[in-house]
């Protein structure tokens, strides 16, 4: 299975609720994204066929290695983009919702030369 956005919005899920609770389940994440629980279930599958995810026998969803690297770049993009777009004046909410449509299409040099454009101006306006 490719990485596709969807893949890279459901693992980004994971890692954002592990942080906030110490177990995520499907029904978490199906509120996250608001998506039905045979959607999150068939793509659950799928990412644990992949060796992305790992679910217990209490049905705990966990990040391999290898998910986690994808997850934390994704929030990484995330994170930065909506805090960049913020600098730039853009309502918090809207800057989210942009950051999120653009953090899957960046080239990784993009996304680097803007990651640190972004903390150089931030760091001049302390």
């Amino acid at each position: 299975m490719a990485i596709t956005e969807a893949v890279e919005n459901y693992l980004e899920t994971i890692l954002i609720l592990s942080q906030k609770q110490p177990d995520v389940h499907a029904i978490d994440i199906c509120s996250y994204l608001g998506y039905s629980r045979p959607t999150v279930s068939i793509i659950l599958k799928k990412m644990k066929d992949e060796g992305l995810v790992t679910v217990d026998d209490d049905n705990h969803i966990r990040l391999t290695d290898g998910g986690r690297i994808v997850a934390e770049r994704i929030y990484d993009r995330h994170t930065v983009l909506t805090d960049f777009f913020a600098f730039l004046g853009v309502k918090r909410d809207v800057a989210a919702e942009d950051a999120c449509k653009i953090e899957h299409d960046l080239s990784d040099e993009t996304f680097a030369l803007l990651k640190a454009h972004y903390k150089k101006l931030a760091e001049e306006q302390k």
